[in-house]
């Protein structure tokens, strides 16, 4: 695979260009589908995950899977979420997976074999590759190593721009005063210390917190601190 695949995707400048890259490694590697997803787990919401994705998954097929309990059942997806080595799959991985009836859902839609990677991302993040066709994967061992290295090398390049290009831009914007308090909190300092340092009333503090859990969408000090470290405002 050449480098300026690679570059077509690290470096691409919006999401459409960033889909063309993963559709054109596709076609390389003689697969007519490929997804790319964006799996951020949200500490601050009780460990809820958020999902972003970008490919050229047929339109009947996104309707066909719309169901929440697709996801949770499908064994690409659950093994991808949990594991570190690639994966290589067709109709005997569902069936051995206890799914077969999702292969047999998913297989019109050109979903009959296909090779996964996943890779871990700083802040709670993982990015999912997947590339399916309808033909049988290679029998040379050589060759569907060649196929999956390939893969995994793309991810690499992927990431970063996966996180600027699929996740949301973060519109919380915090007070200078706010964000004194929430630092303060974040190293373990009461509210009455966090008062004191910045010569305020307890009850002062304890207001800006208040209006910090409201913006932030939290409940507590600790989720609040854990949500504004995943908006990047700390």
């Amino acid at each position: 695979m050449s480098l300026q695949r690679y570059e077509q995707v690290s470096q691409a400048p919006d999401l459409a260009a960033f889909r063309q890259g993963l559709v054109d490694f596709a076609h390389d590697q003689g697969f007519g589908l490929v997804v790319g997803v964006l799996a951020v787990e949200r500490l601050a919401a009780g460990g809820k995950t958020d999902y972003f994705s970008v490919g050229n998954t047929p339109e009947k097929f996104l309707q066909a899977s719309r169901d929440p309990a697709f996801a949770r059942r499908d064994p690409v997806h659950t093994q991808l979420m949990r594991r570190w080595t690639p994966l290589v799959y067709d109709q005997d991985f569902y069936v051995r997976s206890g799914a077969a009836d999702l292969w047999d859902m998913v297989a019109p839609f050109g979903y009959r074999t296909g090779v996964a990677v996943a890779v871990n991302m700083p802040g709670h993040k993982r990015l999912l590759l997947g590339m399916d066709r309808e033909e049988a994967l290679p029998k040379n061992t050589v060759q569907l190593n060649r196929i999956v290295a390939d893969l995994q090398l793309l991810a690499v390049h992927a990431q970063d721009a996966a996180a600027r290009l699929l996740l949301p831009q973060n519109s919380v914007q915090l007070p200078a005063r706010q964000l004194q308090i929430l630092r303060l909190t974040q190293e373990g300092k009461s509210a009455w210390v966090v008062g004191h340092l910045l010569g305020i009333s307890e009850n002062t503090v304890n207001y800006h917190l208040k209006r910090l859990f409201q913006q932030l969408d939290v409940s507590t000090k600790g989720q609040a601190v854990v949500r504004a470290m995943e908006l990047g405002l700390l």
